[in-house]
């Protein structure tokens, strides 16, 4: 769509310039997310912090490793430039897994930090669409409709535009609930749920989607797991809370 802006003789990539800027818009949300759920702020943007950087790191190491000989002639070409070449898998479970010692590090309390972290994580994946949008690497199935967008010379779905509108959805949902928390990590929970219910009908009508031999979309098949895992967590969370006010109730009245 937008993959490059030129500004004099810079020619600067979009998709790099949306990431930089959606991570400080990330980042400053989730510092606010935490003082409103009066959180340690510091210490729970530090897990932001550290996530990023170890995903980030992960992700550039073993797509370099995994492609080795693109870069053993051009040393420099591992750390420069950073607009490409990065395995979101790795990137993915070493930010999880740096966001989670860091938290336990500093022994904060798990749900309430989840709590916290899901706006900005919200962020994250409509910043993430917002770049996919504009560099064009994904896109819709065609459609002849009036939000259209012209792909290949070919009117498709904006499907990127529908993740942005779910991540919104479910950002909405997150802030209109933050007030009638039960228990902590409720909040992370209703969110994801949101978000994976949204993706989940979205992702049909894109038309580069990961399929199995079957013809089914892998994408769709993880996102039910994680709403279907959602909700059992919250109900079984919500009996949990149920069940201790009662028995606070029957002690108070004992």
């Amino acid at each position: 769509m937008l993959p490059t802006i030129n500004i004099g003789p810079l020619v600067l990539p979009t998709a790099g310039l949306v990431y930089i800027l959606g991570i400080w818009i990330a980042l400053s949300v989730v510092e606010k997310a935490a003082a409103t759920l009066r959180l340690h702020v510091a210490a729970t943007y530090t897990v932001s912090v550290t996530a990023l950087a170890a995903g980030f790191i992960a992700a550039r190491v073993v797509f370099v490793a995994t492609h080795w000989s693109a870069y053993a002639e051009n040393l420099l070409g591992i750390i420069w430039p950073l607009t490409s070449g990065f395995n979101f898998s790795a990137g993915l479970l070493a930010g999880v897994a740096g966001g989670f010692f860091y938290a336990r590090a500093r022994q904060l309390p798990a749900g309430a930090t989840l709590d916290a972290l899901a706006p900005g994580i919200l962020v994250g994946l409509a910043v993430v669409s917002l770049a996919d949008f504009l560099a064009g690497p994904g896109y819709g199935k065609e459609a002849d409709l009036l939000w259209s967008v012209d792909l290949f010379g070919i009117q498709r779905h904006p499907v990127q535009v529908y993740e942005m509108l779910v991540a919104g959805l479910a950002l909405l949902g997150w802030h209109l609930y933050r007030s009638r928390r039960e228990y902590q990590g409720q909040l992370f929970l209703l969110a994801t749920a949101i978000y994976s219910a949204g993706r989940f009908f979205v992702d049909t009508f894109r038309a580069n989607a990961w399929l199995t031999d079957g013809g089914y979309h892998v994408l769709q098949i993880v996102l039910l797991l994680i709403f279907m895992g959602c909700l059992m967590l919250l109900g079984h969370l919500a009996r949990q809370q149920a069940s201790a006010q009662t028995e606070a109730g029957t002690a108070s009245e004992g």
